[in-house]
């Protein structure tokens, strides 16, 4: 939209009149340094203000009503709430067993310690899967040996987008689950107000269910108080370090993977996914994810990030942040 103002016409003489004026004028009544210094903190918030708010405007309803219309390349468009999913269940969880069971491994001692406790504790046996031995790997090449690419954390190709997620390794086959989104799970009537103010990190399922994934303050401390809470002996149910720089799950980055654009078209989708109660409980410390009341009866939601093409080494990750079910 194009905005013209009409300017009344002035002679050249009368401008170059008014400029020497204004000049005098300001050599007479130069600027208290006051004054200078609420223009120049006025000025700070403003743009404080706007940096903000490009950010958290992706989470305005009113904002995202008004520009739906406008956005139509970037919207994911399901006819059913089943058709969200672009691959089975069955294979996010392959892909999750694979590489946590290769992380599981490379704690060396402790795997060993686990299995005999695991036995003892909860009178399960440790499958095969499990047992099985090999190098200890870690978190990067852990990513790289199970599931042939690996991901980081830099700053966005998009302007004034923050950071993002790329494929800096290896390469990513279409349908494949490249990523998870962490953080507390809230259902629809559970209390998040305090949480959600200024977090531009929260996730709305399909169902109503929310995902804080903001790492920092509230949020930091409600996820650490529930993990802590869910711990089942020397188990822990989730993963906490995806709190700091280096998760030990290195899918566990889902929250800052940035919205596509018309330039850049979207080459992930979220995907929900209930954790399935066959999951092992020896493998569970690597989710980051975990429940905001223990006494929920449903079972613990997670978001995955699923390719929808090829993901050459180099690309960085857009996802459509809106999907709208018919």
């Amino acid at each position: 939209m194009f905005v013209f103002a009409r300017l009344p016409f002035r002679p050249s003489s009368w401008l170059m009149r008014e400029v020497t004026l204004e000049i005098q004028e300001s050599k007479l009544f130069p600027l208290c340094p006051t004054y200078q210094t609420s223009l120049w903190m006025f000025r700070a918030a403003l743009k404080g203000f706007q940096n903000k708010w490009k950010s958290y405007r992706h989470r305005f309803v009113p904002w995202v009503v008004l520009n739906l219309s406008k956005n139509e390349k970037t919207l994911r468009k399901v006819t059913e709430r089943s058709k969200d999913k672009l691959v089975p269940d069955e294979e996010v969880s392959q892909s999750l067993l694979q590489l946590f069971r290769v992380l599981l491994r490379g704690h060396g001692a402790d795997h060993g310690k686990l299995q005999g406790v695991q036995t003892r504790f909860l009178g399960q046996e440790t499958s095969e899967e499990d047992q099985c031995g090999g190098n200890s790997v870690f978190g990067d090449d852990a990513m790289l040996q199970s599931l042939g690419f690996y991901l980081d954390r830099k700053p966005s190709s998009l302007p004034s987008a923050g950071t993002g997620v790329f494929v800096t390794k290896g390469c990513v086959p279409r349908g494949t689950t490249v990523a998870m989104y962490p953080g507390t799970v809230y259902q629809a009537y559970e209390p998040i107000l305090l949480q959600s103010i200024g977090n531009p990190f929260l996730f709305r399922c399909i169902d109503g269910v929310l995902i804080d994934g903001n790492d920092k303050g509230i949020s930091k401390m409600v996820f650490k108080s529930c993990s802590g809470r869910d711990r089942i002996g020397p188990f822990m149910m989730s993963d906490t370090s995806w709190l700091t720089s280096r998760p030990q799950n290195p899918l566990a980055v889902g929250q800052y993977v940035n919205n596509c654009s018309y330039e850049t078209p979207a080459n992930v989708c979220y995907q929900e996914y209930d954790v399935p109660d066959s999951f092992p409980i020896q493998l569970r410390q690597y989710l980051p994810n975990v429940k905001y009341s223990h006494d929920t009866q449903r079972p613990l939601r997670c978001v995955v990030l699923v390719s929808l093409r090829d993901i050459t080494a180099g690309e960085e990750l857009f996802s459509n942040y809106y999907t709208i079910v018919h």
